[in-house]
């Protein structure tokens, strides 16, 4: 329909031009351009009163709109058979009047253009701001990356050669550390060892200790137990690995000694057999 009504208006406009052309006096180009541009607008109005008075029919919407799209197929189609059988046409054959209106496309072109150069150097201003803050944050991130990468050099060449003092304090604790551990194992096992041998290997009865007693001496010999002789043996052969045998004294019950050298967990003196020692299990 749009396209319909502009045909008919370029139509009427083109004879109300050839008829104003043919007819025009001599004056004003100005005055004779807006004369023409009146009786164009009065043609077109005409033509598009003609068609209001055609009606259509109420169509659904689906419909209208392909009939819509028809005459708009049918309004070019015929538009564009004008146009290739028709030569452009001039407006105005009056130099003053193609001259204003030169001079006013110009100023419409000569507007625009200013408002595209003003657009465009408005854009490149913040362009050119943005690109100051990326650069200003690039140079902090470069700087704190040289500063992060010279603290992991030096951290590295801590680790990889540490001073003679921090290596021997480290040592120290380390070695304090482990002797601690070594102390509580040992209370472990020592108490472990303690209630195995007192449930399993006791100390005889008081009866049975007077019996051992010496006849010519009436004072009692008071026994030592298991665990006291293991202990005296460890400890004689950790402290004096070179020397390491013990006196047998009356308080050892000479059960539990048979029972040492016969399970081979001590040996005796070859030269004196009132020495034993503990068999050197760790070596």
């Amino acid at each position: 329909m749009s396209r319909l009504t502009s045909s008919c208006r370029c139509a009427a406009g083109a004879e109300c031009l050839s008829e104003t052309t043919n007819t025009a006096g001599p004056v004003d180009g100005k005055e004779e351009l807006l004369g023409e541009c009146e009786s164009i607008w009065k043609q077109m109005e005409e033509c598009l009163s003609k068609l209001m008075l055609l009606g259509t029919e109420t169509l659904l919407e689906s419909d209208a709109k392909l009939s819509l799209l028809m005459l708009r197929w049918k309004a070019l189609t015929v538009d564009s058979r004008q146009w290739q059988v028709r030569n452009p046409e001039i407006i105005s054959t009056n130099p003053d009047a193609l001259l204003e209106l030169g001079k006013e496309e110009l100023q419409k072109v000569k507007n625009d253009l200013e408002r595209i150069l003003s657009a465009v150097r408005s854009k490149n201003k913040h362009l050119e701001e943005d690109l100051k803050r990326e650069q200003q944050w690039y140079e902090e991130q470069k700087q704190m990356l040289d500063t992060l990468n010279k603290m992991e050099e030096e951290a590295n060449i801590q680790v990889e050669q540490p001073s003679t003092k921090s290596l021997k304090v480290r040592e120290l604790n380390e070695l304090k550390s482990k002797i601690r551990k070594l102390k509580t194992y040992k209370k472990k096992l020592l108490s472990a060892l303690g209630e195995f041998l007192s449930e399993h290997f006791p100390l005889p009865e008081k009866d049975e200790n007077i019996e051992n007693k010496n006849p010519s001496s009436e004072k009692v010999v008071k026994l030592i137990t298991l665990q006291d002789i293991l202990e005296m043996l460890i400890n004689k052969l950790m402290t004096t690995p070179h020397e390491p045998y013990i006196t047998i004294s009356e308080s050892f019950w000479p059960p539990y000694i048979e029972l040492l050298l016969r399970c081979g967990m001590a040996l005796r003196h070859p030269k004196d057999p009132s020495r034993m020692r503990l068999q050197a299990f760790h070596k």
